[in-house]
C-alpha cells in the first residue's frame, strides 16, 4: 500500500520547566593535560558571575532528558509547530487539537484557517490544559490543506499522555456528640519531588461552617511558615465542623464538603487538586439523649458543685420522663430521684440542673443519671456524661 506523502509536517513538543540539580563543575590545574580549558569553558559562561565561575546558575538547572510526568491537577503545556516540506505555497491550513480522556473528548485548539503558508514558514500554535482525570490521555493533532494541485489533504498525529496521582488523601471523621464533626485529613506526597503545599482549605457543604484547627492563637501556622512535603512524606490537617441551623436537633447533613488542595512544584508549577465530595455516616442516636454543656473545671472534695446538661428529645412524639439518680462510686447526687418531668415534645430540647458532691479525689467520671420513657418502660442510662477533676483543698485550684 503506498504512502501518501503530505506537503506539511507537524512537530509536538512537551513544555515544561528544567528541574534543579547539584552542580559538579569540571576544572583542573593549568599544568595538567587539558591546560587551561576548563576553566575557560567555565569563565566564558553567559550564566557566570566573576570570581564565582564555578557557582553560575546554568549549572543548577537540568534540561528534561526523558518525557516527564504529569500530575492531576497540572497544567500541561505543548507547543505545534506545522511547516511546509516543499518549496511551493500551501494554502487553506487548518489546525484543530483535541485532547480524548477515558471519559470525554475536549478541544483545546480550533483556530481560523491561514490563509496560505511559504516555504520556511510555520504555523505556532501553544496550548495549556488543566488536567483533571488519571490515566492515559491522547493528544489528537490534526492538519488540513489544499496541497499544491488545490486538492483537499488531511493527516493526523497522535501523542500519549499518561497522567499519575500526585497525592494520597485519606480522611476520617470523629463525630461529637453536640453534633461537631471532626475532620483529620491526612495528605501525603506521591510525586518523584518535593512539593509545597500552599494551600489546604475544607470547601464545607451550606449545612456547616468549618473551623481550621491548623494554626495558633496567634494565627501562625503549625507546620511553620513553609509546608514542604518530600516525596512519600505525610502532612495532617484537622477541622471542626458545625451545623449552621442552630434548631437543628442530630440529625446532620452526610455531606461534608470537599478539599481543596493548592501546591507549587519545582521551578513554581503550580498544582490543584480537589478532592470529591466528602461524606460521613450519619451517626446513629437514641430517642433521649442527655449531653453535657457546662461545669466547672476543678472543684473541691466533699463540696457540692453545679453542672448543666441538654435533654434532647430526638424522637417523633411527646415523651413523658422519671429521672432517677444512682450513686456511682466517686459521686453522690443531691436531689430527688424517681421525680417526674414535664413532658417533652419532639425534637426540642430543655435545660436541666443537677448538684453533686465528689467523693474521690483526682478525674472522676460523672455518671449515675437514668431517666425512665413511662410510656414505652424504657429506661436510658448515662453513665460517661464527662469527667472532672477533683482537689482535695481550695488552693489546688489556683
Amino acid at each position: 500500500m503506498e504512502i501518501e506523502e503530505h506537503s506539511l509536517a507537524l512537530k509536538v513538543m512537551r513544555l515544561t520547566r528544567p528541574t534543579l540539580t547539584s552542580p559538579l563543575p569540571i576544572t583542573c590545574e593549568s599544568k595538567d593535560l587539558p591546560g587551561n580549558l576548563f576553566n575557560n569553558a567555565l569563565q566564558t559562561d553567559p550564566t557566570s558571575v566573576d570570581g564565582a565561575e564555578t557557582l553560575c546558575c546554568g549549572q543548577f538547572l537540568l534540561l528534561p532528558q526523558s518525557p516527564v510526568n504529569i500530575y492531576l491537577g497540572e497544567t500541561f503545556s505543548s507547543y505545534i509547530c506545522v511547516f511546509s516540506e516543499t518549496q511551493e505555497v500551501v494554502k487553506n491550513i487548518h489546525v484543530k487539537v483535541d485532547l480524548q480522556t477515558s471519559s470525554q473528548k475536549l478541544s483545546l485548539s480550533s483556530n481560523p484557517p491561514t490563509a496560505e503558508l511559504v516555504p520556511d514558514d510555520t504555523i505556532n500554535i501553544i496550548i495549556h490544559h488543566e488536567v483533571k482525570e488519571i490515566g492515559t490521555h491522547i493528544l489528537v493533532c490534526e492538519v488540513s490543506y489544499n496541497n499544491v494541485m488545490g486538492m483537499p489533504a488531511t493527516f493526523r498525529k497522535f501523542f500519549k499522555i499518561q497522567v499519575l496521582k500526585p497525592l494520597d488523601v485519606k480522611t476520617k471523621f470523629y463525630n461529637a456528640e453536640n453534633d461537631d464533626v471532626y475532620l483529620e485529613a491526612q495528605v501525603q506526597n506521591i510525586t518523584m519531588g518535593p512539593i509545597y503545599l500552599e494551600k489546604v482549605d475544607l470547601d464545607a457543604s451550606q449545612n456547616y461552617k468549618v473551623t481550621s484547627l491548623n494554626f495558633t492563637t496567634d494565627g501562625e501556622n503549625i507546620f511553620g511558615p513553609s509546608m514542604l512535603v518530600n516525596p512519600q512524606s505525610i502532612c495532617q490537617f484537622l477541622y471542626c465542623l458545625t451545623p449552621n441551623d442552630d434548631g437543628k436537633i442530630l440529625s446532620g447533613s452526610t455531606n461534608i464538603g470537599k478539599l481543596d488542595i493548592v501546591w507549587r512544584s519545582n521551578l513554581g508549577e503550580k498544582g490543584r487538586l480537589q478532592t470529591s465530595q466528602l461524606s460521613r455516616k450519619d451517626p446513629e442516636y437514641g430517642d433521649i439523649l442527655i449531653l453535657l454543656k457546662e461545669m466547672p473545671n476543678f472543684v473541691v472534695l466533699e463540696e457540692p458543685f453545679i453542672l448543666k446538661c441538654e435533654l434532647i428529645n430526638n424522637c417523633e412524639r411527646t415523651v413523658e420522663l422519671m429521672l432517677y439518680f444512682e450513686n456511682l462510686k466517686g459521686i453522690a447526687w443531691c436531689g430527688i430521684s424517681g421525680k417526674k418531668l414535664e413532658p417533652l415534645a419532639p425534637k426540642s430540647k430543655k435545660t436541666l440542673e443537677f448538684k453533686a458532691v465528689p467523693l474521690i479525689p483526682g478525674l472522676t467520671n460523672i455518671s449515675g443519671i437514668k431517666l425512665l420513657d413511662t410510656f414505652l418502660k424504657r429506661t436510658y442510662s448515662y453513665d460517661e456524661l464527662g469527667q472532672i477533676f477533683v482537689v482535695i483543698d481550695k488552693s489546688y485550684k489556683s
